[in-house]
């Protein structure tokens, strides 16, 4: 199979190999040392909340990552790990949340939304494959429902990533064990005293440990211009990725302990994935009149194919039950804001009014395939008593929806500093949702509205000995999947017997906590919180999808810290617990036995070092864990006790702007999974109902990078 690139490899190489050499007299007298201060910005006398915080380009560029996705594992508590491969996106928990593939974690590039609600796989869908480290200037986070500018899936966290608009030119090589090789290069050609052009590549391949390999190649790029300043400025920036690659989903626990598979083999080695993205992306700073004016801009053209396998031979004892499960999507939006400072009635005010829209139109369909290239004529769905539906496909599709999805988010927000020690910031937030789908298999359809209205406040008093407490409400929401919603796909709504499935499912939460520096060179935050919402969001194994679930509720603490011993030198650690349960009189509705949350983690551990300026070493050491947690809805066994792994990443300064990196992965070698879940499969052989049984992808085992880089 040949990765179609999103234009030919040689010209992107010829492009931007110029673009540095080009750009390196601009760059060369750049000061290129980092020094660290702190991985984490100060948000003492800035912050919102407790938990609100912004991660340092000095961290994103010396945390050692396996996949890019993991440089948000900067955000304290959040762990970002996978279950199927690179092709597709990673899987995301905090706070006692299970995200899947970011249910309720909202992700920004460049101020472009990445989630895409009623996809193919699973709702909020958050591919970050197309985003260069390298190009990122900072993440900024935040965690709840507390804030006016953040909407759909944003309510338990939000990350923005900021990307630079200057680097210094280099070209980096990096080959590593289990077949992984990657070309990188970024550069900036100086168009005038405030203009700049900066274009980035990035290809890669990777094998990884699993039998068959991944054989996964990616191809990324990006041009970016701008000129003038954070305050007054405008930035264009064009984007385009491409990626395909075998997926090793997770496989029966008892295929690996009778040998019929490796612990990285596959049942099915025909799964695959197929992406690519597009995007054209601008932003405009400008002071205007007492205030000052920003707007963003965007279009973005995706389609995605997931070729996958869960449940082998539950459903056609013959042919097995893959699905290829596509979508092309176009994606047109922005956002427009004002914020003003001004003295009312001698009160300090900042007030931010607010404007999102975006539109979204895709077509999303499902097939049943043997092999992924053939196409079978019969299709199965899971039914709300258990039993099997049988049909037949229509035009080779077992469903297939044209979507349409409009939303539109005005929003204010002011902050109110009535003393020295007091200030308030009190939010309103209006979503309108409107929907329509139509089904090509059905012939049904459906049409919808709905509006929502959120208010948000914070109260926070300080600083009092360089500390601040924080008391913080909200409300916030995530949208369902609209074939649910409109029951063109009954399996991705509520059971009937529940009720209907809302367009929007809010949510509520309320936060207090603290941030203090009063012990020299050690910065601490502590936040406690507790969030509710109308309608989980639950993983389906059965097909690889998420489906709208019961009330729950989540109670939890979190705390940070990071000391700084020395100017070269930053210690950090991260904890938090969490209670994750359902809630409610109607949990036998949704076939609930118990409060419990299939894989909601209790806790997540995180400890690391960054190192930058002892002389010419730098580098980082961290440290995750991930926690216990039930692995079957409404029952508190079967559990996993989660994963432990290090990771180190160390880079030494040569002359002549040489750097030598070496970057170990699961250092002490772990043999714990990634992602574990509890589910009925069927290997040839097995009752006509299947086993019901442990379903595992594991770590990749000890792996080791290594990487030659020029600046120019």
């Amino acid at each position: 199979m040949i990765l179609r690139s999103p234009f030919p490899v040689s010209r992107l190489l010829l492009a931007s190999v110029c673009t540095m050499a080009i750009g390196a007299p601009a760059c060369a007298e750049e000061d290129r040392t980092i020094i660290v201060t702190a991985s984490r910005s100060e948000m003492i006398g800035k912050a919102e909340t407790a938990s609100q915080g912004s991660i340092s380009q000095t961290e994103v560029a010396l945390r050692p990552i396996y996949r890019a996705a993991q440089l948000f594992e900067s955000i304290p508590g959040l762990v970002v790990t996978t279950h199927s491969g690179e092709g597709k996106a990673p899987y995301y928990l905090i706070r006692g949340y299970a995200l899947d593939h970011g249910t309720d974690f909202a992700n920004f590039i460049d101020d472009m939304p990445v989630n895409r609600g009623t996809n193919a796989h699973g709702q909020g869908y958050s591919d970050l494959g197309f985003l260069m480290p390298q190009t990122v200037a900072g993440i900024d986070y935040t965690k709840g429902p507390y804030y006016a500018g953040v909407g759909d899936f944003g309510s338990v966290a939000s990350a923005r990533t900021r990307l630079l608009n200057e680097a210094p030119a280099q070209i980096a090589v990096t080959v590593g064990t289990d077949g992984y090789q990657e070309l990188q290069g970024i550069g900036t050609l100086r168009l005038g005293r405030q203009q700049r052009l900066l274009g980035a590549f990035q290809l890669s391949h990777y094998d990884g440990p699993w039998q068959p390999g991944q054989n996964f190649r990616k191809v990324n790029a990006m041009l970016r211009y701008s000129q003038g300043t954070a305050q007054d400025g405008f930035t264009l920036t064009a984007m385009a990725y491409a990626s395909e690659g075998r997926l090793t989903t997770d496989q029966p626990q008892r295929a690996v302990e009778a040998g019929l598979i490796s612990p990285y083999g596959t049942l099915d080695p025909s799964d695959y994935s197929r992406s690519q993205r597009y995007s054209l992306s601008a932003h405009l700073e400008k002071p205007l009149g007492a205030g000052q004016f920003s707007a963003s801009l965007y279009a973005i053209r995706s389609t995605m194919t997931l070729w996958n396998n869960f449940t082998h031979y539950l459903y056609d004892p013959i042919n097995g039950d893959q699905q290829a499960q596509h979508e092309a999507r176009t994606v047109l939006g922005g956002r427009a804001g004002y914020t003003l400072k001004a003295p009312v009635l001698g009160v300090d005010t900042e007030t931010v009014w607010g404007a999102q829209v975006r539109y979204d139109s895709a077509l999303v369909d499902r097939r049943h395939t043997r092999a992924r290239d053939t196409i079978l004529s019969n299709c199965f769905a899971q039914q709300e008593d258990g039993s099997i539906l049988n049909y037949s496909a229509v035009n080779g599709n077992c469903n297939a929806d044209r979507v349409h999805i409009l939303m539109l988010s005005p929003s204010m927000e002011t902050t109110l500093r009535w003393t020295d020690w007091l200030r308030t910031v009190g939010g309103i937030r209006l979503d309108y949702t409107r929907a329509d789908d139509v089904s090509y298999v059905t012939g049904t359809s459906g049409r919808g509205h709905q509006f929502l209205w959120q208010p948000k406040g914070s109260l926070i008093l300080g600083p009092w000995a360089k500390t601040e407490f924080y008391f913080s409400a909200g409300r916030g929401f995530h949208s369902n999947d609209v074939r649910g919603v409109f029951g063109t796909v009954p399996t991705q709504g509520v059971p009937l017997a529940a009720g209907g499935t809302p367009l929007l499912a809010s949510t509520t939460g309320m936060e207090v906590g603290m941030r203090s520096n009063i012990i020299p060179r050690l910065s601490l935050q502590i936040a406690a919180f507790q969030q509710d919402f109308g309608s989980e969001l639950r993983y389906n194994a059965d097909t690889g999808q998420n489906e709208a679930g019961a009330l729950s509720r989540r109670q939890g603490i979190e705390i940070s810290a990071q000391y700084r011993p020395a100017r070269w030198l930053e210690l950090n650690s991260d904890l938090a617990f969490a209670k994750p349960r359902y809630r409610g009189a109607n949990l036998a509705a949704f076939g609930i036995a118990q409060p419990y949350i299939a894989d909601a983690p209790n806790f997540t551990y995180s400890a690391g070092a960054l190192l930058n300026g002892l002389g010419p070493w730098s580098g980082s050491l961290q440290w995750r864990r991930l926690g216990t947690h039930s692995l079957a809805d409404g029952q508190f066994n079967p559990r996993d006790g989660g994963y432990s792994e290090w990771n180190i990443d160390v880079t030494y300064a040569l002359s002549g702007g040489w750097k030598a990196q070496i970057s170990l992965f699961n250092i002490f070698n772990s043999r714990s999974d990634s992602a574990t879940y509890y589910y009925t499969s069927r290997l040839p052989g097995e009752p006509a109902e299947g086993v019901e049984g442990y379903h595992a992808h594991p770590l990749e085992p000890r792996s080791a990078r290594f990487t030659i880089r020029r600046e120019f």
